[in-house]
């Protein structure tokens, strides 16, 4: 019979019972706000994935901004250097700023790109994991499923490399929905946790 001292999972789990009302309360509203920003999100990127798309190129050119401009500074104004690293900082800063630059005057572009990168890079990830299966397929419990997971995780990371776009479109529409199920639990729990028990303020 499990007790509260050997539980594995005792330190990670929130029992109202032990908290304060102000404390429930906390939790409550910080459960309701992730599950609304969770659910929001999730339907973007279900409902909206070029949008969510376009979000996430804006914010690329904006960390490629930041991250030039810091390089740039470090280049300029860091004592203690040598000539030759300090030549390096300016030039991947400007590097950095071109890439913010290119970004930003063809956000499309910088979509189709992202998409592209992220489904050929399922795609290869996949085909490698599919080898290793085979490569570790003598400690395999069960072979024959070990063989079909390699041979449909081959075939599907090939399909992708020929077929990128469709790739990162199918893992948007997984996240998103992913997204809605989490915002969608965690709001029903921020109006569930701590209901019926009595806490201390």
């Amino acid at each position: 019979m499990p007790t509260e001292s050997g539980s594995a999972l005792s330190a990670f789990s929130l029992d109202s019972a032990e908290l304060t009302k102000s404390a429930v309360n906390t939790i409550r509203v910080a459960l309701g706000v992730g599950g609304i920003v969770a659910l929001v999100v999730g339907l973007l990127v279900t409902f909206q994935p070029q949008a969510a798309a376009t979000t996430i190129a804006i914010l690329l050119g904006i960390y490629f901004i930041v991250a030039g401009l810091v390089y740039v500074g470090i280049g300029i104004f860091a004592r203690g250097i040598s000539g030759g690293t300090r030549t390096l900082d300016i030039l991947l800063g400007l590097l950095f700023l071109v890439g913010a630059g290119l970004a930003f005057a063809n956000l499309s572009g910088t979509v189709a790109f992202l998409a592209v990168f992220l489904g050929i890079l399922i795609g290869v990830l996949w085909i490698i994991e599919g080898i290793t299966t085979l490569v570790q397929l003598g400690d395999a419990p069960s072979r024959g499923w070990a063989v079909f997971f390699a041979i449909v995780s081959i075939v599907a990371g090939i399909a992708l490399l020929f077929a990128p776009v469709w790739g990162a479109q199918l893992l948007f529409l997984v996240t998103g929905i992913a997204l809605i199920v989490l915002g969608v639990m965690q709001v029903i729990r921020a109006f569930t946790f701590g209901r019926g028990v009595t806490a201390a303020d």
